[in-house]
């Protein structure tokens, strides 16, 4: 009787596992979402880090910083792969109180804490709400 439970459990996880991988969003499809209702402005090369009230790691796509109402992606130049929304914790290591296009920030496993990599950033995109009163 046991080996015959063992094999339904065994068969129940085998199908389930791929429909929970499907089910899953890509980075690309949760920036989407993160953005739903805004309008990217002009890109900038920096952002004053000590105004950003929250971060968020978008797994192998781009880090979010949020100004005031503002949403403000980078799509790092190199590294973005690393990136892991579950496990990142972001290091950063500013010489003034500016984050730029041309600094690195450093990964570190959320549980261990050992070094996981880094990212080279990128360009910082605003975007904005949409004005529907406008309309």
């Amino acid at each position: 009787m046991r080996p015959l439970i063992a094999t339904i459990l065994s068969a129940a996880i085998l199908a389930a596992a791929p429909a929970a991988a499907k089910d899953k969003p890509t980075g690309e499809e949760k920036l989407a979402k993160i953005l739903e209702g805004r309008v990217a402005g002009e890109p900038q090369d920096c952002i004053t880090l000590s105004s950003a009230t929250s971060s968020q790691v978008v797994d192998d796509t781009a880090i979010v910083y949020r100004i005031g109402s503002t949403l403000w992606v980078n799509r790092p130049r190199g590294g973005a792969e690393s990136l892991d929304g579950d496990d990142n914790i972001l290091v950063t290591k500013l010489t003034g109180t500016r984050l730029c296009s041309i600094d690195t920030i450093e990964l570190h496993d959320r549980n261990s804490h050992m070094y996981a990599g880094f990212v080279s950033l990128g360009e910082f995109v605003p975007y904005r709400k949409i004005d529907t009163a406008a309309k």
